[in-house]
């Protein structure tokens, strides 16, 4: 145990100083692998649900600790085995494939899995008592960390580490159990935030994708399943583009051909890559045009608040509606739909286009290969069908338009909380 000089994070709770020191992994912690005998399961012993989880690589990701898709082992196997069960506190290192993802077994992991293994292809990381475990976690987790991890792993088409490599591997830790315990109950209550957004954004995309399934016709049926109070009757077969005034589409139009350029800010150009789903990621190809380049670009065709986007390819098929009032320029691979509002409301146009149903009817009609998509031409041939009464569309689009809203509040706070975790990981290690 050797003292670095400067070895002092950049952020640091408060009444803590002082150098804090680098490590051999081998000296504050024993790493252990797991059982490769005769014993060692194989295809007949996995069984879905059971005694013992036998990890996999599903459950160690680059997310933690995740409890999906798992495969289990009697009690009676886990027995048999030698090496490789979990404690409390244990850290996992996977090290064979995708190596450096970390799971830390915590109390709240294993009140939901009680008996645990790990496979051949990952490590224990097993901290000594002087050690807090949730720190030599997230220190693993941590920009250094994860570059020490690239340096002593090896192999290119399956990259591997060593029990060896890993064991002798330099940790920088406080001294202090105090500032170890600190800086590990943060991050646990950041991952906790993490976590909980997640949920609730997950069960939100399984609520939309449920009431979409149910809120409109199936294959071959003319009425939803699932249908709002004093609503009655067949939906109308039409064809999609009798909804609409005129679609605004630029195709092949660049700055360059206008004479211009993109400039460093102005008007957001909305393209192919940042129309999602549901969403406008304002951080994904941000080009902008100043006010010369929106003037020749989209004058005339000006877009409106709550107006419906559609990529036509790389990716084909994203759906999303214009955010607010402000200008935006129509950009790459991105048309949009000015609608007959006595026939179709925009709200219930972008529900429909996202519907399983009409995007399994786009999906065969794209052309290409590695860039699939679909023009005005083959958009001429799809039939949609439609509620006759234009306020049960509203109903409907403004059920999806308050879903979208929440799960992109959630995924907001999601990039957010990943944001401020990625900081402090760089900041309060070294």
């Amino acid at each position: 145990m050797r003292e670095q000089n400067n070895n002092v994070p950049a952020i640091r709770f408060e009444g803590f100083s002082g150098q804090w020191f680098t490590h051999a992994l081998q000296s504050v912690a024993d790493v252990l692998d797991g059982d490769r005998g005769a014993n060692y399961p194989n295809g007949d012993d996995l069984q879905v649900s059971g005694h013992t989880l036998f990890l996999s690589a599903s459950n160690i990701t680059s997310k933690g600790f995740m409890l999906g898709v798992s495969q289990y082992i009697s009690e009676e196997k886990s027995n048999s085995m030698g090496n490789g069960k979990l404690v409390l506190g244990d850290i996992i290192l996977t090290s064979r494939g995708s190596v450096g993802h970390i799971g830390w077994y915590s109390a709240e992991i294993s009140q939901q899995v009680p008996f645990a293994r790990i496979n051949s292809g990952m490590l224990i990381i097993r901290s000594k008592k002087q050690v807090d475990p949730s720190v030599v976690a997230q220190f693993l987790k941590s920009p250094a960390g994860k570059k020490k991890i690239d340096l002593i792993s090896f192999g290119s088409a399956q990259p591997q580490l060593t029990k060896m490599s890993v064991s002798t591997y330099t940790v920088n830790l406080p001294k202090e159990r105090d500032e170890q315990t600190k800086i590990g109950h943060y991050f646990q209550q950041l991952d906790t935030l993490i976590v909980q957004h997640q949920k609730k954004h997950d069960k939100l995309l399984n609520i939309k994708k449920a009431l979409l399934e149910k809120l409109f016709p199936k294959q071959g049926a003319t009425e939803p399943e699932l249908r709002f109070k004093g609503f009655s009757g067949a939906w109308e077969e039409r064809k999609l583009l009798s909804n609409f005034e005129r679609i605004i589409d630029f195709r092949g139009r660049t700055p360059k051909k206008l004479g211009m350029d993109w400039s460093e800010d102005g008007y957001l150009a909305l393209s192919a890559l940042n129309v999602k789903n549901g969403f406008i990621d304002f951080n994904a190809d941000a080009n902008f045009g100043d006010q010369e380049l929106y003037d020749k670009w989209m004058s005339g065709n000006e877009l409106h608040k709550n107006q419906v986007l559609f990529t036509t390819e790389a990716p084909m098929g994203n759906v999303a509606q214009v955010p607010d009032n402000q200008k935006y320029i129509l950009s790459q691979r991105t048309i949009a739909f000015e609608v007959k509002k006595k026939l179709i409301e925009d709200n219930f146009l972008a529900v429909t286009l996202s519907s399983p149903l009409m995007q399994r009817k786009l999906s065969s009609l794209s052309s290409g290969g590695t860039a699939q998509g679909v023009s005005q031409k083959s958009l001429a041939s799809v039939n949609v069908l439609v509620p006759k009464d234009i306020l049960e569309q509203t109903k409907i689009g403004n059920l999806f338009k308050q879903l979208d809203t929440l799960i992109t509040q959630h995924q907001t706070q999601l990039n957010k909380l990943g944001n401020i975790k990625q900081a402090c990981l760089e900041k309060m290690f070294v």
